[in-house]
């Protein structure tokens, strides 16, 4: 059997106002209020609640033969309790079938793995206590930012929080001749693996509107057989899974309504479900059906979801973004210290990626991904505002 594992992250920064130098020490708002909002509610409206609507009635008429995961990050959660309530009702109603994982992941959707350990595995608990607050779940299967991961960071989640399963890229370089549609183990073989398989997902994610792409149109029966086609090889009969992961805003934002996304995810799973070697599965119901005995690998240095390298070059491939990090970290110590509830809630709101993600340098002048995310004008801008609201912070420290 080859199992579709779908996971979906879902994910809204708290986007910095355009913090000048004499806001500094202003104790005022930081955060741009309206921008979000109206980004939350534009995302809702064209993505989150017709995409719930569409899986809802999938999973309505396949009798619960088609499954799906989320991972949904504290900010997400905390705006669209401010802007979009509906939103995560929706949610919620598709978490209440049955068909539908919850993962865990850091609350602030931040790069806390790689720089605070105690840090990290706060904000993991936070965002697993909302989870359960939210959606009355506990999750099992874990991913962490961006997809980030090294062997550290399976350790962690493993040992400190007892997750058993845990997403991350199925990078080239460390899978060498292997294949990422089987179920691995980490390095010590304690903690189940899954690779994404990123062609077939970049497919839907990235190129499923590109005209200059040798294979468009992507239609249903084009891309289900291609999935066939991947079980020509398993003659051992061996169950494998091909792991679709992209961002939810992949429908009705980043591919629009009119590029016929929503009909394509409307016929999929009928199709996959038409073949009795193809079903659906969740994350954590890989461990029960890996079939045999799962090889384990080793990510001795750290590997994300990121541009053709899949690594931290998008978070801290210049100097701004290292400066911008090293100045952040330093300065949450100090507030941690201090004790203050509301200082460390808007400090943690600065260690989420998104904002060092903005100042990548990366190809911005080709008007790439990177500047497709970005609120501001420049990476320059987006460092500058970001270290003003450190100063700001500072100042209120003391």
């Amino acid at each position: 059997m080859l199992y579709v594992v779908f996971y979906f992250q879902v994910h809204q920064p708290v986007r910095l106002r355009h913090v000048g130098v004499l806001d500094v020490g202003k104790n005022s708002n930081l955060f741009d209020d309206k921008l979000n909002g109206e980004v939350l509610r534009k995302v809702a409206e064209k993505c989150y609640l017709p995409t719930n609507r569409l899986l809802l009635d999938l999973i309505k008429k396949h009798e619960g033969r088609f499954q799906v995961s989320f991972s949904i990050t504290g900010t997400a959660i905390e705006q669209f309790k401010l802007y979009s309530p509906e939103t995560l009702d929706s949610f919620k109603e598709l978490v209440d079938t049955g068909c539908v994982e919850i993962l865990g992941e850091t609350y602030y959707h931040s790069l806390a793995a790689l720089y605070d350990t105690n840090e990290f595995l706060d904000q993991v608990a936070l965002h697993r206590q909302l989870m359960k607050d939210e959606f009355g779940v506990q999750p099992c299967t874990f991913r962490n930012t961006e997809l980030i991961y090294q062997d550290r960071i399976s350790d962690l989640v493993y040992e400190i929080e007892g997750f058993t399963t845990i997403l991350t890229e199925g990078v080239d370089r460390i899978l060498q001749w292997r294949s990422p549609l089987f179920a691995y183990k980490n390095y010590a073989k304690r903690i189940n693996l899954l690779l994404k398989y990123y062609k077939l997902s970049d497919d839907i994610a990235f190129r499923f509107s590109n005209r200059d792409w040798p294979e468009y149109p992507l239609t249903v029966d084009k891309f289900v057989n291609w999935i066939d086609h991947l079980t020509l090889d398993e003659t051992q009969g061996r169950n494998l899974f091909l792991n679709l992961f992209m961002d939810y805003e992949t429908f009705g934002e980043h591919q629009w309504a009119e590029t016929g996304i929503f009909d394509f995810m409307m016929h999929f799973p009928a199709e996959v479900l038409k073949r009795e070697h193809l079903a659906f599965t969740t994350p954590s119901q890989t461990q029960s059906l890996a079939n045999y005995q799962q090889e384990s690998l080793s990510f001795p240095d750290p590997v994300s979801w990121a541009d053709e390298q899949r690594d931290l070059s998008a978070w801290v491939g210049n100097d701004m973004q290292t400066n911008a990090i090293e100045t952040y970290w330093e300065l949450l110590h100090k507030i941690k210290a201090k004790g203050d509830p509301e200082l460390l809630r808007i400090a943690r709101l600065l260690s989420t990626s998104d904002h060092f993600y903005y100042m990548c340098t990366k190809y911005f002048q080709d008007g790439d991904v990177h500047k497709y995310f970005s609120p501001y004008d420049s990476p320059d801008q987006a460092y500058i505002y970001f270290i003003n609201a450190l100063a700001d912070l500072e100042e209120r420290l003391h």
